[in-house]
């Protein structure tokens, strides 16, 4: 007898939870003018990588995003890479 997805045991699959770089180190800020903490939101490509992927929460993604922004327009950081 062939089995379906409901006739088949449920896995459990327990992802744990990234917590606010942000939010748990009181020292740690964002600021346009400091990029190398900026490069590490940023994809190889150049896009600004998501909350699901950077684990930060959605006041300090906003504030990310503006920071990024400005670093871009002021050239601290590239709109884009060359990719060979």
């Amino acid at each position: 007898m062939r089995t379906t997805r409901s006739d088949s045991p449920k896995k459990r699959v327990y992802v744990r939870r990234r917590v606010c770089r942000f939010c748990q180190d009181a020292n740690l800020a964002i600021d346009y003018k400091d990029p190398r903490l900026l490069k590490s939101f940023i994809t190889e490509r150049g896009k600004i990588m998501p909350r699901r992927m950077t684990g930060t929460c959605a006041n300090h993604q906003r504030k990310l995003k503006e920071a990024i922004k400005m670093a871009r327009h002021i050239a601290f950081l590239p709109f884009t890479t060359l990719l060979k």
